[in-house]
């Protein structure tokens, strides 16, 4: 149960549900074998942690999370990290694709509520929070979840300005100055621009709440129309704006404890490889815009058991350092130098080897003078000695990943072979 005041009553019960199904074929390879909320971030993150902790932090915790493709390690990971105490009845709970109603996947993110209605029948949530697992950034749902009892909306959207060149990326809302939903257009080719800012648009963050039978009477009513895409932003959030139900809140508007200056209204879709590498780049910032040292509202995660890191050898062309970087704990800097990166757990970065603006992943070992630059790799890769990477796109694009952004990824466990000096 939940506590709200000021608003009339003295319990409300609440439920979330994080949907965490997507295939995220956009950021492969780091999807090759796991699920999207499941990449690592920022060295000891995954991307559902985000979504989780703001829940957690809000006070929100009856919390289910509802799988699909290449689960196993995001499973893993709420199963270590991810336990709530069932004494004060809160959980986070895996809710895997039940095919409850015949032999097929979710057909969409509507379709993923729809099939786990036994979820919410057992709960009897007065309101429902949906909210997506791969997005950076800071929230206190509460403010949310009053502003939505408050407007009595079926549902309330979380909307932000986004540039217009990126705009098609989202769903374009168009309200009015009471904060009514007006229309809803789902990536639109030509996104209509805010009226006093031509510049920007007004976008869905994916961050929904519902009053119950709000969501359940839709999403009902969506599974009988075979012409329906069954997604949350594509059909449901248009139905309600069409009967009048839908609302926005600003996500500017929301106040978390611990953030100010450039942080406030900090939101990152990691939707590809280049916008997670800038937002992991986001991160090393000296004063960054996303602050991961925030103890009023922190960001949870599950650590291994390894030791502290650790630098050595200091002789002139053989010093073990990292500067403006994250360097996680079970890292050796043996006599290399890394500069504008995020080291994860267990990486090695042997003696002469060169590492600038990387996120290396867990257990990546950097041969003897091998030279890294912009890249993200995976992990458990193993780069052989002398190597380079990110210095020569074209020969990197005849056997590795590379971004439009020009950005080199590399795949978890990928054998490289004699990669060319």
């Amino acid at each position: 149960m939940t506590q709200l005041a000021g608003l009339g009553r003295d319990e409300l019960h609440v439920m979330a549900m994080v949907l965490a199904g997507g295939q995220g074929t956009r950021l492969l390879p780091l999807t090759l074998d796991r699920a999207k909320p499941a990449v690592p971030f920022g060295g000891t993150y995954r991307l559902i942690d985000f979504v989780l902790s703001n829940l957690v932090n809000s006070g929100l915790r009856k919390i289910v999370v509802l799988t699909q493709y290449k689960s196993h390690s995001l499973d893993r990971h709420i199963a270590q990290m991810w336990r709530l105490s069932p004494m004060l009845g809160n959980y986070v709970a895996n809710v895997p694709a039940q095919m409850r109603l015949g032999p097929r996947w979710f057909l969409g993110s509507a379709d993923a509520v729809f099939q786990n209605l036994n979820l919410i029948n057992d709960e009897k949530p007065e309101y429902i929070c949906v909210f997506g697992a791969d997005h950076i950034y800071r929230m206190d749902a509460m403010g949310m979840l009053r502003h939505h009892i408050q407007s009595g909306a079926g549902i309330t959207l979380a909307g932000i300005p986004v540039p217009v060149g990126e705009a098609s990326a989202f769903g374009i809302i168009e309200g009015d100055e009471e904060g009514h939903v007006r229309s809803f257009v789902e990536k639109p080719h030509t996104p209509k621009p805010l009226p006093h800012d031509p510049s920007r648009a007004y976008a869905s963050m994916g961050i929904y709440i519902f009053t119950t039978s709000a969501l359940v009477e839709a999403v009902s009513r969506d599974s009988s129309d075979d012409g329906s895409r069954h997604d949350l932003g594509g059909s449901i959030v248009p139905m309600l704006v069409d009967q009048g139900q839908a609302g926005v809140y600003d996500f500017n508007t929301n106040r978390v404890p611990g953030v100010s200056g450039r942080e406030a209204g900090y939101w990152r879709d990691v939707g590809d490889l280049d916008s997670y590498y800038q937002a992991s780049m986001d991160l090393l910032a000296l004063e960054p815009p996303f602050n991961l040292y925030n103890q009023e509202w922190p960001i949870y995660s599950w650590l291994p058991p390894v030791p502290p890191a650790k630098f050595v050898h200091d002789e002139d062309g053989r010093r073990g350092m990292a500067l403006n970087s994250l360097v996680s704990s079970g890292v050796i800097v043996s006599g290399g130098q890394v500069r504008r990166s995020i080291l994860s757990p267990g990486v090695v970065v042997h003696s002469h080897a060169e590492v600038e603006g990387c996120v290396l992943m867990d257990g990546v070992d950097v041969g003897g003078g091998a030279k890294l630059r912009n890249a993200v790799i995976d992990k458990g890769v193993r780069i052989p000695a002398g190597a380079t990477v990110g210095y020569d796109l074209a020969a990197d694009r005849e056997r590795l990943h590379v971004t439009p952004g020009g950005i080199v990824a590399i795949g978890k466990g990928q054998s490289l072979g004699a990669l060319p000096a």
